[in-house]
């Protein structure tokens, strides 16, 4: 019994999401694999092998494995799929894309979006927007899953020493090509592997006033920016700021909820977060339901206040 994690990577370094899917596969399995695939990958299957706990890293290289399609990606975890029990990837857009098709091709149902491993054949995972706990039992031969990465704690990246296996890539069909990526570079760090996360919702008014009250407050932080899914609609911010159930799922140190009411969908995606701060002029707004410090106030007041006090 053992079990086969998909590496999320650039080719270079691994995404952190990675280290939280190995936590689950340890679970299921004292025996973990990781499957880099990808082209010239020899630094991040390097990373991969260092990662604690991990048994052995498989590397794949092949130009059609550059980008992660799903299609070729997929071809390559089939080919493995015989030697494993379970097969895990974070519930990323990447896992999302890639394991629904390896699970179709071997006929079994997919587990999604794991936050807790109960026993090597039942799991437990959040349903109607986090507001209940189904608890799931597979009885297939292979267990295809992926994992809510804020439902485990990383493993630790270093202290490991896993051999790396060069493997062939399999044959698959490329019904898809890689056009262009289009990327938002910043300084600050990546929303879902933020330790403190600044996010703003509706009560702002407008994203000029986002970018009046908020950005100072994270710059103050060193705070990664998110929002709500009333801010994105209504264009303050982009799209990829979204925290929530049709958003981003983030468990940060710190989040702080800036004129945020608290809808069922944008708390699915931050109540795990260690400390919750909200601020809203509301007494009644639902996201004080599971804060742990809240501030009713006018937050167009508060938050410059607040920003002032951390100079």
């Amino acid at each position: 019994m053992a079990a086969l994690v998909i590496a999320e990577h650039d080719n270079q370094s691994l995404k952190a999401a990675t280290l939280n899917a190995v936590a689950a596969a340890l679970q299921c399995s004292p025996e973990v694999d990781i499957l880099v695939a990808g082209n010239a990958s020899d630094a991040a299957a390097q990373a991969a092998s260092q990662i604690a706990g991990v048994r052995k890293v498989i590397q794949i290289d092949a130009a059609n494995l550059a980008d992660q399609l799903a299609e070729p990606l997929a071809a390559q975890i089939l080919s493995l799929a015989n030697g494993y029990t379970h097969i895990l990837a974070p519930a990323t857009a990447s896992g999302k894309n890639v394991l629904p098709r390896v699970a179709a091709k071997l006929d079994v149902a997919q587990l999604s979006d794991i936050t807790k491993v109960v026993s090597v054949d039942t799991f437990e995972r959040p349903i109607y927007a986090g507001n209940a706990i189904a608890t799931v039992q597979s009885s297939d031969p292979v267990k295809v899953i992926t994992v809510r990465t804020t439902g485990f704690d990383p493993v630790a990246a270093t202290g490991g020493s896993a051999a790396v296996e060069k493997a062939v890539a399999a044959q698959s069909a490329d019904k898809s090509t890689f056009v262009g990526r289009e990327l938002t570079k910043s300084d600050r760090p990546e929303l879902t592997a933020a330790k403190i996360i600044v996010s703003g919702g509706r009560g702002l008014g407008s994203g000029e006033k986002y970018q009046e009250l908020v950005v100072p407050l994270a710059d103050k932080l060193g705070a990664a920016l998110g929002a709500s899914r009333a801010a994105v609609d209504a264009g303050y911010v982009p799209n990829d700021y979204q925290v929530g159930q049709t958003g981003k799922i983030v468990a940060p140190q710190l989040y702080v909820a800036v004129g945020i009411s608290g809808a069922i969908q944008h708390l699915a995606g931050m109540k795990d977060s260690k400390v919750i701060v909200a601020i809203n002029k509301d007494p009644e707004a639902p996201i004080f339901g599971v804060a742990d410090y809240g501030l009713v106030a006018d937050l167009f007041t508060a938050v410059p206040e607040l920003t002032k006090a951390l100079s």
